[in-house]
Protein backbone atom coordinates (compact mmCIF):
# COMPACT_ATOMS: atom_id res chain seq x y z
CA UNK A 1 0.00 0.00 0.00
CA UNK A 2 1.32 3.75 -0.99
CA UNK A 3 1.24 6.61 1.33
CA UNK A 4 -1.53 8.28 -0.65
CA UNK A 5 -4.16 5.06 -0.03
CA UNK A 6 -2.76 4.38 3.66
CA UNK A 7 -3.68 8.59 3.71
CA UNK A 8 -7.11 8.37 2.03
CA UNK A 9 -8.02 5.00 3.39
CA UNK A 10 -7.43 6.69 7.05
CA UNK A 11 -4.69 3.54 7.49
CA UNK A 12 -2.53 4.40 10.29
CA UNK A 13 -1.73 7.70 12.70
CA UNK A 14 -0.80 11.44 11.06
CA UNK A 15 1.82 12.97 13.44
CA UNK A 16 2.63 16.80 12.75
CA UNK A 17 6.03 17.10 14.01
CA UNK A 18 5.98 21.17 13.55
CA UNK A 19 5.96 23.66 16.92
CA UNK A 20 2.81 23.74 18.75
CA UNK A 21 2.41 27.19 17.25
CA UNK A 22 2.73 26.39 13.47
CA UNK A 23 0.13 23.17 14.68
CA UNK A 24 -2.70 25.92 15.69
CA UNK A 25 -2.10 27.79 12.89
CA UNK A 26 -3.67 24.80 10.88
CA UNK A 27 -3.52 21.09 10.81
CA UNK A 28 -4.93 17.96 8.92
CA UNK A 29 -7.77 16.75 10.98
CA UNK A 30 -7.54 14.10 13.66
CA UNK A 31 -3.51 14.51 13.30
CA UNK A 32 -1.70 14.74 16.81
CA UNK A 33 0.96 17.11 17.24
CA UNK A 34 4.17 15.65 18.36
CA UNK A 35 7.02 18.37 17.57
CA UNK A 36 10.42 17.33 16.43
CA UNK A 37 12.07 18.14 19.28
CA UNK A 38 9.79 15.88 21.75
CA UNK A 39 10.21 12.83 19.70
CA UNK A 40 13.02 11.67 21.61
CA UNK A 41 11.42 12.11 24.93
CA UNK A 42 7.93 11.07 23.62
CA UNK A 43 9.31 7.54 22.44
CA UNK A 44 6.81 5.33 24.55
CA UNK A 45 4.03 7.34 23.33
CA UNK A 46 4.96 6.82 20.20
CA UNK A 47 4.99 3.43 20.02
CA UNK A 48 1.07 3.36 21.14
CA UNK A 49 0.27 5.03 18.22
CA UNK A 50 -1.93 3.42 15.82
CA UNK A 51 0.71 2.05 13.20
CA UNK A 52 2.08 3.43 10.49
CA UNK A 53 2.77 6.54 11.38
CA UNK A 54 2.66 9.82 8.57
CA UNK A 55 4.61 12.26 9.18
CA UNK A 56 4.46 15.84 8.00
CA UNK A 57 5.46 19.19 8.65
CA UNK A 58 5.83 22.26 6.93
CA UNK A 59 7.64 21.36 3.45
CA UNK A 60 8.58 17.67 4.29
CA UNK A 61 12.17 18.53 5.94
CA UNK A 62 11.56 17.66 9.70
CA UNK A 63 8.89 14.86 8.84
CA UNK A 64 12.09 13.26 7.04
CA UNK A 65 14.18 13.91 9.88
CA UNK A 66 12.13 12.19 12.09
CA UNK A 67 10.65 9.35 9.97
CA UNK A 68 14.44 7.98 9.78
CA UNK A 69 15.01 8.52 13.22
CA UNK A 70 11.79 6.76 14.06
CA UNK A 71 12.45 3.93 11.33
CA UNK A 72 16.18 3.29 12.97
CA UNK A 73 14.11 2.63 15.98
CA UNK A 74 12.23 0.17 14.59
CA UNK A 75 8.72 2.00 14.20
CA UNK A 76 7.11 2.09 10.87
CA UNK A 77 6.35 5.49 9.31
CA UNK A 78 6.73 7.63 6.01
CA UNK A 79 7.26 11.00 5.16
CA UNK A 80 4.17 12.58 4.20
CA UNK A 81 5.95 15.81 3.49
CA UNK A 82 4.06 19.22 3.51
CA UNK A 83 0.88 18.85 6.07
CA UNK A 84 -0.97 20.68 3.31
CA UNK A 85 -0.15 17.75 0.90
CA UNK A 86 -1.61 15.20 3.95
CA UNK A 87 -4.45 17.19 4.64
CA UNK A 88 -5.35 17.17 0.74
CA UNK A 89 -4.93 13.78 0.30
CA UNK A 90 -7.39 13.23 3.70
CA UNK A 91 -9.74 15.32 2.02
CA UNK A 92 -10.04 13.16 -1.05
CA UNK A 93 -11.62 10.42 1.32
CA UNK A 94 -14.47 12.80 2.40
CA UNK A 95 -15.83 13.39 -1.05
CA UNK A 96 -16.74 9.91 -1.55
Amino acid sequence: MNIEQLITENQGTIVDVRTPAEFMGGHVVDSINIPLNEITDRMEEIKSLKSPLILCCASGNRSGQVANYLIANGISCFNGGSWMTVNYLKSLNYQH
